[in-house]
């Protein structure tokens, strides 16, 4: 994973009503790995149970990183650098005012390419840090994909949450990872809800990914959150669906 360099942790303070729902929506191994490559004919099968758990939740916008969007969505290479003499104020970009459904991709310093503004319906957000340059930007316009900037060289995702709350109709986010991110939004206290499908599978796959990382170079090397149990269903394929609530009891 790339991200762990660009993710801020300290966590800042916004205005509650302006902060969408954030449910950190995820499928794992029982001993909470997140890469479904290593799960042979497995991740199809159950990729259906994970679609529409998500679908049940009614969302807005559904929020992934870099690496999640160029393996499975991204639909071209991004563009070549190159300079411009035109300057692109780092402000936000709304490229579909009336967009209602969201894919928001976190993507600090501008890396992914597409050939058009929507994935499926949803309107693309491009999660940027200002030092995107202005290639990118003018391309990003060109294309009519929105854009918001969440710090100056490391994502500071308070900071993303209330420039998504005030410039969309985005009331509630699923939030689908990868670790890195969550891990980031779990330590900065701004994930409301998880909802967890647990596959019957035990992954040994060394060095991979799980739910809730934080990066090799985080300051601080334990941190963990208290959850409170709001559900469990058992799924066809002998899936489990667990939804826990956070809370503030440490």
């Amino acid at each position: 994973m790339v991200f762990g360099k660009h993710f801020a942790m300290k966590p800042q303070k916004i205005l509650n009503r302006l902060k969408p729902t954030v449910i950190c929506h995820m499928a794992c191994s029982i001993n909470g790995k997140i890469i479904g490559e290593h799960w042979g004919n497995w991740q199809a099968k159950l990729g259906n149970v994970y679609e529409t758990c998500h679908q049940s939740f009614k969302s807005q916008a559904w929020m992934c990183g870099r690496v999640t969007f160029e393996k499975n969505f991204s639909d071209e290479k991004r563009p070549g650098r190159r300079k411009y003499k035109e300057k692109v104020e780092r402000k936000p970009f709304i490229g579909n005012k009336d967009a209602r459904s969201f894919a928001i991709a976190v993507d600090p310093s501008g890396k992914l390419g597409w050939k058009h503004s929507e994935i499926d319906g949803d309107h693309i957000i491009e999660l940027l840090t200002e030092q995107v340059d202005d290639a990118y930007l003018h391309y990003l316009r060109r294309r009519n994909i929105s854009y918001i900037f969440a710090g100056k060289s490391k994502v500071n995702f308070a900071r993303a949450l209330h420039q998504l709350g005030s410039l969309f109709p985005i009331k509630t986010i699923m939030l689908e990872g990868g670790g890195l991110i969550n891990g980031s939004m779990l330590k900065a206290g701004l994930i409301d809800e998880l909802s967890l499908l647990l596959f019957p599978i035990a992954d040994a796959t060394p060095d991979t990914a799980t739910v809730f990382d934080l990066p090799e170079n985080y300051a601080a090397k334990k941190f963990s959150k208290y959850l409170s149990l709001k559900q469990v269903r058992k799924l066809k394929h002998q899936v489990l669906w667990i939804t826990y609530k956070m809370t503030d009891i440490r």
